[in-house]
């Protein structure tokens, strides 16, 4: 290569390099718009509601949180894959993220491919319940009952589909029984039911669950996260309760349309990561049940491709549709 070709090429590469440098000191421009799929006050909500105060403090500039809830979560979810990938515009992403791949064969976006993962924000698990006078008082009591009797006990869970769902059907598939689905249209009337007897158990979501449990309206049986919650010492997990490799958590991830600048990228990471690594905001997660993370975008990456690759498996042997 000559010399002059040489210069150049590194005259080209200085000024890309000066381009990304200046997108990222220019960032952001304009108020940023947090895209949570699904309604006010659930878990993914509350997520963007805590963040985006301390995010606008360190970015300075408005973050506003937008509900766009519908269709699982995709609505939210294809603002976010055909936004202007310049960061203004993110996602809260949430379980649904990765399981809806193998729910929807047809979807208006590509999941990975049309995004691009920045910080995995929190982990929520699962918290197994049932009801109060229920004879079984361990998990393994009930596994052995539902052995004695296949198909004759039931569970509940918020809908189709669903992470109480999956988290039921996997149990069942690590249990090998045979217990019946009873689906509801929300998680509140799930575990309504299961305190008043009608349904046994249920797996809810730790932050959902857990005033219902200390409110003795259920009781606790075990917590899908791989060592005990601080918010519920006392509860064993399900491999301590005798049932392995049953690591359940719901989630919520930062999330940017696929484009977005890496030095964009490594902007959002760098203040999300001091957000949610800060004394105050882990102790207000931990108190809603969830752990504050704050992961790097190639661990994202890794665990959300983990995380589609698990519940891909769970639905097809559990043959779960959706309508």
């Amino acid at each position: 290569m000559k010399l002059s070709r040489r210069r150049a090429l590194g005259a080209t590469a200085a000024v890309v390099l000066a381009a990304g440098s200046a997108r990222a000191q220019a960032y952001p421009s304009k108020p940023i718009r947090l895209i949570v799929p699904y309604s006010a006050g659930g878990g993914a909500d509350t997520t963007a509601r805590l963040i985006a105060p301390k995010l606008q403090e360190a970015l300075g500039q408005t973050v506003v949180v937008e509900n766009k809830p519908g269709a699982g979560g995709m609505i939210g979810d294809e603002i976010v894959a055909k936004a202007v990938p310049d960061g203004h515009t993110l996602l809260i992403g949430a379980f649904a993220h990765a399981v809806n791949p193998s729910l929807f064969p047809k979807m208006p976006f590509r999941t990975p491919e049309d995004f691009a993962p920045v910080s995995l924000l929190v982990t929520v698990p699962e918290l197994m319940v049932i009801t109060p006078s229920h004879p079984a008082k361990t998990v393994a009591e009930l596994v052995a009952l539902a052995k004695a009797q296949p198909g004759k006990l039931s569970y509940a869970s918020s809908g189709n589909g669903s992470a109480q769902h999956l988290a039921a059907e996997l149990f069942k598939m690590r249990t090998g029984t045979d217990i019946q689905h009873v689906p509801y249209k929300g998680g509140a009337l799930a575990v309504a039911d299961v305190a008043a007897g009608h349904v046994p158990f249920y797996f809810g979501n730790m932050s959902a669950a857990l005033p219902q449990a200390r409110g003795g309206r259920v009781r606790p049986l075990a917590v899908t996260s791989p060592a005990r919650s601080p918010a519920a010492p006392d509860v064993p997990t399900l491999t301590e309760a005798g049932v392995p490799d049953c690591d359940i958590s719901e989630w919520n991830a930062l999330i940017a349309p696929a484009g977005t600048p890496p030095a964009v990228i490594a902007r959002l990471h760098m203040e999300i990561a001091k957000i949610m690594r800060a004394g105050e905001m882990k102790a207000k997660f931990a108190d809603l049940g969830a752990d504050a993370i704050g992961s790097t975008p190639d661990e994202l990456a890794a665990f959300l491709r983990s995380e589609m690759k698990k519940w891909a498996e769970v639905v097809k042997a559990a043959n779960i549709k959706v309508e």
